[in-house]
C-alpha cells in the first residue's frame, strides 16, 4: 500500500515522500535546507485540482532531473495548524494545492494550482547545482 493505502497509489512509487505531520518538523525542513533543496507539497484531500496536480506531478517524476531534495508531504485538512505555520515561517500565502521549497532556510520557489508541473520545477530548479 501506498500513501494513500490503495493500489491504484503503487503506480506513483518514485516519489519518496516524508510525512509532515508536527510543527516541529518545519524546524528539521530549515535545517535540511541548509545542505540541500526540501520541497513541501501542500495537499487537499477534499480538492479536485489538488489531487489531479499531484497525480501529474508524479506520473511525471524524474528526480534525476533536478538536485537533489527532500520531499514531504503535507495533508493540510488534517494538520491545517501546520499548514498555516508553513505559510507563516516560509513567507507564503496558504494556497491548495500548492508546492514549496526551501534552500538556506527560505522559500525559493512556490507556486499552485494549475501551474504545478514536473516541468515547471525542472525549469526553475533543474540547473541548479547543491554547493
Amino acid at each position: 500500500m501506498g500513501l494513500f493505502n490503495s493500489s491504484a497509489d503503487e503506480n506513483h512509487s518514485s516519489i519518496n515522500w516524508m510525512q509532515l505531520q508536527s510543527v516541529e518538523q518545519i524546524d528539521q525542513v530549515i535545517e535540511q535546507s541548509t545542505s540541500r533543496y526540501v520541497m513541501i507539497f501542500k495537499h487537499s484531500t477534499r480538492c479536485g485540482t489538488s489531487a489531479m496536480a499531484l497525480d501529474r506531478l508524479q506520473r511525471n517524476w524524474n528526480s534525476s532531473d533536478l538536485p537533489e531534495m527532500d520531499l514531504y508531504f503535507l495533508d493540510l485538512i488534517t494538520y491545517r495548524e501546520i499548514s498555516n505555520k508553513v505559510a507563516e515561517v516560509f513567507g507564503v500565502w496558504h494556497q491548495s494545492p500548492q508546492i514549496i521549497v526551501v534552500r538556506d532556510g527560505k522559500c525559493i520557489y512556490e507556486t499552485s494550482h494549475f501551474n504545478i508541473s514536473f516541468q515547471d520545477l525542472v525549469d526553475h530548479l533543474g540547473g541548479i547545482e547543491v554547493a
